[in-house]
């Protein structure tokens, strides 16, 4: 099929804004988790200095046990806490770049579709039966695409809720640890 340079501009120009938006979609994700990150940094920070402080003030072993209390259960939930919004912040963008290939699946099988119907047109009698086949064949692969993406949506709320479990758990282990 012969495409004039219109059409390969066009094709070009979309392919742009394309990558653009998964390039898009990828530094918004990298610049969630730079802050996150920084975000961290500077609260470990703080607790290290004001752990210093405590420290530097026990006076006794039962002072020094109580602030070791004091300290290691917020450690464990900030730990947790930091983990699960690494993961959702991961789970986000990966949803947004998932959303972006769907997009883009849909209308690429839109243009095979349209391509197909203008080869019908054009085609001797008697090829509908190969056409037919040919858009047989996308149906086929566009429902394992669609039941791939639901499994992988299943996988990814399975793994949301195995995740909230561990860090419940880990809190609470932390919590049981204190008494």
């Amino acid at each position: 099929m012969y495409q004039t340079p219109e059409q390969l501009i066009a094709l070009n120009k979309a392919n742009l804004e394309i990558a653009a938006r998964f390039a898009g979609v990828a530094l918004e994700g990298a610049e969630r988790m730079l802050d996150l990150q920084l975000k961290a940094a500077k609260t470990a920070f703080a607790d290290t200095v004001e752990g210093a402080k405590a420290l530097a003030a026990v006076k006794d072993l039962q002072e020094l046990a109580a602030l070791r209390d004091n300290v290691a259960q917020p450690s464990i939930e900030k730990a947790t806490a930091y983990a699960k919004s690494v993961y959702d912040v991961a789970t986000a963008t990966q949803a947004e770049i998932g959303k972006l290939v769907e997009e883009q699946v849909a209308d690429f099988n839109k243009q095979v579709v349209a391509a197909l119907d203008k080869l019908v047109k054009a085609a001797p009698a008697g090829s509908e039966v190969g056409i037919a086949a040919v858009k047989s064949a996308i149906a086929a692969v566009n429902s394992a695409y669609d039941n791939l993406s639901k499994v992988a949506k299943q996988f990814t709320e399975a793994t949301q809720s195995n995740f909230d479990a561990v860090a419940k758990q880990a809190v609470s282990a932390g919590k049981k640890t204190k008494k």
